[in-house]
């Protein structure tokens, strides 16, 4: 006979916050959202931490290097979709980890022989007006010049042109050697008014360039998620299928972390994805693991070794597995069994495993309400799609911008790997996830800033200036149909814009 749960299968709809004491230190300013986003001892710290609670989902249709690159900015982390071919995947890492407030790998080289047609084409084709100048043309050559914007006139100069006879020769140049601090770096920028500076070896090989530009973005970011090395933090998602080749192509782009893309987590593919990417390359390289909706299911990746695990089965906007295979668990109800049981293990054996709420976000302000309910950070897909940075195009639709948006297991995807069932031929017979419009919201950090303004508002309402002082304080109380319309706004006519 099969087992029936008597406990109501509940989303972050139902739920409400109970106001808590709001003292006088509880404001914006003064809240923290720093999170873990992999396991951790008792005592120590998390290897990697998010300024900000948010990171985007595995999505052709979200998360490329442009989103990537503005996430990362302002503190979360995106996981570069798997469902493309891995040289393409791995070309999105590397455009992430290359574009950061620091020492930047030179991306587009020339050598003296090319000529300033050569140099225009390879602007058009990188986005680079500054390029290093080496003996071989390489990133990592013997330097001979630098050539930026400055350097040629398009209107004047012929296109055939040696770069050599326009470039800043190497004799000219104010260059670094390797083993210089950042600080040390932007000091010589600022004392000598440069916009770019080359860092070379004892050789006078290229190794990086350091540029006002990225100075100056950092200090508009001060919360940018950054490795060791001041580069931007990016994840990338991997599959059940191709995970011994894609795994060690990511990790030699500078992946920061892994997350296995399955529509159902609780599978032994998933465990034995888990366990090779632990056994070959050690505890140092992260990989999380997902989707579950249960303890049993939490028990199981945590045997598997996941560094971090996704809550939640069914409740994207995009996507249909519960209305085609009646799998899945309300959301709220989900997080909340999982985080009792995370909590239970971190008690009996003082490692800390983030938990990662996926799916059955609509507003900010449940946001909160599953951070309050267990969750370590939020992966969203429908929220981070609408942006100028998501991967697809604005278009007018019924006299509205809208941007495209589609589900992994929608037939355009063609993901079916992350619905992996252990058959050898690819494909399925049905699909788990639609092909949409979401409404256009305009630049990411606009809209995120606003996101956040309000998520720390809320906690300042429930008297908590910490993710983890809002787990442990919030008051929450389930909602009738009743309350639900009295909290929005009702019996009233609402103006129009501009009436």
């Amino acid at each position: 006979m099969a087992e029936y749960l008597q406990e109501v299968s509940r989303t972050f709809n139902e739920f409400l916050f109970l106001p808590n004491l709001t003292k006088k230190d509880c404001i914006l300013s003064n809240v923290n959202m720093k999170t873990p986003l992999v396991k951790f001892r008792k005592g120590e710290s998390s290897a990697i931490e998010l300024n900000t609670p948010f990171v985007s989902s595995i999505m052709q249709s979200v998360s490329n290097d442009t989103l990537a690159i503005a996430l990362a900015k302002m503190g979360g982390v995106s996981f570069i979709f798997g469902s493309q071919p891995i040289e393409n995947q791995v070309e999105m890492v590397k455009a992430v980890k290359g574009f950061k407030a620091g020492f930047v790998e030179s991306g587009s080289n020339l050598s003296v022989n090319d000529t300033l047609k050569d140099v225009l084409a390879k602007k058009r084709e990188f986005g680079f007006s500054t390029m290093g100048v080496t003996e071989d043309g390489t990133s990592t050559g013997k330097l001979l010049g630098i050539v930026t914007g400055r350097d040629y006139r398009v209107d004047y100069d012929a296109s055939t042109k040696k770069v050599e006879d326009f470039m800043v020769p190497f004799a000219k140049l104010i260059t670094a050697t390797i083993g210089i601090s950042l600080r040390e770096a932007n000091d010589i920028i600022w004392e000598n008014k440069l916009n770019c500076l080359p860092v070379i070896d004892k050789n006078q090989n290229l190794q990086y360039l350091v540029f006002r530009k990225d100075y100056d973005g950092h200090k508009e970011n001060p919360f940018a998620a950054l490795d060791s090395d001041k580069r931007l933090i990016v994840g990338g998602g991997i599959n059940t299928r191709d995970y011994k080749e894609r795994v060690p192509a990511l990790l030699d782009a500078g992946v920061d972390v892994l997350c296995v893309d399955s529509s159902d987590g609780h599978s032994e593919w998933q465990k034995e994805t888990i366990e090779y990417v632990k056994q070959q390359f050690g505890e140092k390289v992260f990989v999380g693991g997902g989707n579950i909706v249960d303890k049993e299911g939490f028990a199981y990746m945590v045997s598997a070794g996941a560094d971090f695990v996704k809550v939640g089965v069914g409740g994207g906007s995009i996507c249909i597995t519960r209305e085609q295979k009646g799998i899945g668990r309300g959301q709220a109800s989900s997080l909340i069994e999982v985080a009792k049981a995370r909590d239970e293990h971190y008690e009996k054996t003082g490692v800390y495993i983030p938990l990662c709420s996926d799916g059955g976000i609509t507003r900010d302000y449940q946001m909160a309400l599953a951070l309050a309910m267990g969750a370590d950070f939020l992966m969203m897909g429908r929220y981070f799609a609408r942006f100028d940075e998501s991967p697809t195009e604005k278009l007018m639709f019924e006299g509205s911008y809208v941007k495209e948006y589609w589900g992994e297991g929608s037939n355009r995807a063609r993901n079916w790997e992350r619905y992996d069932m252990g058959d050898e031929e690819q494909g399925l017979k049905f699909e788990e996830g639609v092909d949409s419009f979401v409404p256009y919201a305009g630049k990411l950090k606009d809209n995120l800033e606003v996101t956040i303004a309000k998520i720390k508002s809320t906690m300042c309402s429930c008297g908590s200036l910490s993710l983890s002082e809002l787990r442990s304080k919030a008051r929450l109380v389930l909602l009738s149909s009743a309350s639900i319309v009295e909290g929005g706004a009702h019996d009233v006519a609402v103006k129009k814009v501009g009436s």
